[in-house]
């Protein structure tokens, strides 16, 4: 099992103490009561939201650079190698693809993984709405996934790094002055406060890596006003630690974690090339992942996904992006290495999944969202009776 390397402070954990969502907690207990009842089948999904590189490549294409076989990317690459201590826990895509030719820049991707289409986001990164209010990518639809939940009595939460925190001092703000975060901000902490993973004072929200803020039902329209729904990632560790946590939970990191951008100063003897990016992204994961398999909720069968937005340098088959399964309900492989298949798999198999496990599909008298009704859903990659 992994060791957690780096503990909240005293003093950030009181804040974040002061943050917890008490209204989850029938909800988390009936989920653990569900579990014990169902046995194996997964209850709840944690989704880690990282970006803009390439599983596997076309040799030889250097920028970015592919995430297999890595060595900025250690930590990914033991999950896959079966050197993490955990092999029977983890399965991974090795023929994940882009749902669609042309499916780019990131936005559109986010919220086919919402939706099983773009709608009117293709080819922008548009925050949802103008500074003025009047739509911008905002979307009129009940047709995605969290609006799914929402009917079907299923909670969800999109923790969202460098949103709902003072940006000033990065201390998160009280759940009473939480704000849907509908416009993207860049910018410096005021020293000492720095960022708890890549310990710089950059910041940096982007609107367009959080798929749910794009549909008018799940954004709470323009101006912002206040929700539970989004809360910063710091409230993570203190939901984790209590069980206050949603069935589906979205969380994405901040634009130096999610291997998007290189910060400004460097990482380490990497410096400001694509390997930095690839790394801080790498650090975020390893620090991330052991703090949710410690939790009762993964202890109890829930799935972490590590879920990349797009390809990069081209669409075609030999272009994959990276898609791993951390789980106790990962499906077990003969030899001690983890579990992996060729299966041709895209965000339309993500997010039939998502609707299978969430008893929101055509079972249920719920419609597979868009492309998701064409696509192979992930069950393989889970043990048997994991998946309905």
């Amino acid at each position: 099992m992994f060791r957690l390397n780096h503990q909240l402070s005293a003093s950030v954990l009181a804040v974040v103490g002061a943050l917890a969502w008490s209204g989850l907690t029938a909800q988390a207990d009936h989920d653990r009561r569900d579990q014990d009842q169902n046995g194996s089948r997964i209850r709840k999904v944690f989704v880690i939201a990282m970006e803009n590189h390439n599983w596997t490549q076309p040799n030889p294409q250097s920028s970015p650079q592919q995430i297999f076989l890595n060595p900025a990317a250690p930590f990914i690459n033991s999950l896959v190698s079966g050197t993490s201590g955990i092999s029977d826990q983890v399965a991974y895509a090795t023929n994940y693809q882009a749902a669609m030719l042309g499916l780019h820049p990131s936005e559109p991707n986010y919220v086919w993984a919402e939706s099983g289409q773009a709608f009117d986001t293709l080819g922008t990164d548009d925050d949802p709405y103008h500074a003025n209010c009047t739509d911008d990518t905002n979307i009129h639809s009940d047709q995605h996934l969290t609006a799914f939940l929402t009917k079907r009595q299923r909670s969800w939460r999109s923790y969202q790094e460098d949103a709902n925190v003072d940006l000033t001092t990065n201390v998160p703000l009280p759940p009473a002055s939480w704000l849907f975060p509908l416009f993207s901000h860049s910018g410096n902490f005021t020293l000492p406060a720095i960022n708890e993973y890549n310990y710089t004072t950059q910041f940096n929200y982007a609107a367009k890596h959080n798929p749910q803020i794009f549909f008018n039902d799940t954004n709470g329209g323009c101006p912002a006003t206040k929700t539970q729904l989004y809360p910063p990632l710091q409230q993570l560790a203190l939901d984790l630690q209590t069980g206050h946590l949603a069935d589906y939970i979205w969380i994405t990191p901040n634009q130096y974690n999610d291997q998007h951008s290189i910060l400004r100063t460097g990482y380490g003897s990497l410096g400001t090339t694509d390997q930095a990016a690839i790394a801080q992204g790498d650090n975020f994961l390893a620090r991330v992942v052991p703090r949710i398999m410690a939790s009762d909720a993964y202890e109890d069968g829930a799935a972490i996904l590590l879920w990349w937005d797009e390809t990069e340098g081209g669409d075609t088959a030999q272009f994959t992006i990276p898609f791993i399964v951390i789980s106790k309900n990962a499906r077990a492989n003969a030899g001690g290495k983890p579990y992996t298949n060729a299966i041709k798999y895209s965000h339309s198999s993500f997010l039939r999944t998502m609707q299978e496990i969430f008893d929101v599909d055509p079972d249920d008298g719920f419609p597979f969202l868009g492309d998701a009704v064409n696509a192979t859903d992930l069950r393989a990659l889970f043990k048997p009776g994991a998946i309905k």
